[in-house]
């Protein structure tokens, strides 16, 4: 989770959909206080190093698979990420080697059932099954050259039926790509192949808009010199 930005709006559009009450009076205390309701804010081990989990690597499709809701949940969403390819095994990497190690770019959509979702990380754990029913990836990668450069400056596209709905963007991020892997690979062999994201970029998620899909819906998601993903959603 690379960006503190799409945490809070992602909390925001939680509450406004879950906790009327509660976004209710975070708009009250953030109009008076003029800063953001510490509750939208990642947890404090967010700004000391990397978090992330890990998800289900055989549940990954390609670009242009019909994704259907999983039976459990009525709050689909995407998440669009940059993702990242090792292309040698590392072990207590520095971040100057394990950027070195990135052999492809790659767009990432990271499915969501958001209903789930934030019960299952209250529990203490998580996320299962609000993450693990499907991911996908699009259909081409590209060099590291062509990327590593600029990554942090690219902003892609969001459209539902056509509709340009969000312009989400890779600016801001906590991390470099580096930092992240060096930290995965403390003390724990990374492989070849392994797959990694950023986070959903900022702007790269319906849950911040209020925008949730629908089945029938056309989902088409870009990242300019990184890929494309589009998906009928059933």
């Amino acid at each position: 989770m690379f960006y503190e930005q799409h945490n809070i709006d992602a909390a925001r559009g939680f509450t406004r959909r879950y906790r009327p009450n509660l976004s209710r009076f975070g708009r009250v205390v953030e109009k008076v206080t003029r800063r953001t309701f510490k509750p939208y804010l990642p947890k404090p081990l967010w700004y000391k190093e990397p978090i992330y989990y890990m998800s289900n690597a055989v549940t990954f499709v390609p670009s242009g698979t019909p994704i259907a809701f999983p039976s459990y949940s009525q709050s689909l969403d995407y998440e669009l990420e940059i993702g990242f390819v090792l292309n040698q095994p590392l072990r207590d990497a520095d971040p100057n080697q394990a950027e070195d190690a990135i052999g492809a770019f790659v767009l990432l959509c990271d499915f969501s059932a958001r209903d789930v979702q934030i019960p299952e990380m209250r529990s203490g754990f998580g996320p299962q099954k609000s993450k693990h029913f499907v991911s996908s990836l699009s259909e081409t990668a590209v060099t590291p050259e062509s990327v590593l450069p600029v990554w942090r400056e690219l902003t892609g596209s969001v459209r539902i039926n056509g509709k340009l709905v969000a312009s989400p963007s890779a600016a801001g991020a906590r991390y470099s790509l580096g930092e992240a892997i060096a930290h995965a690979s403390r003390s724990e062999d990374l492989k070849a192949g392994e797959l990694f994201g950023t986070g959903t970029l900022t702007g790269g998620s319906g849950m911040e808009r209020g925008i949730w899909l629908r089945p029938g819906d056309r989902l088409e998601l870009e990242l300019p010199g990184v890929g494309r993903i589009q998906h009928d959603i059933r």
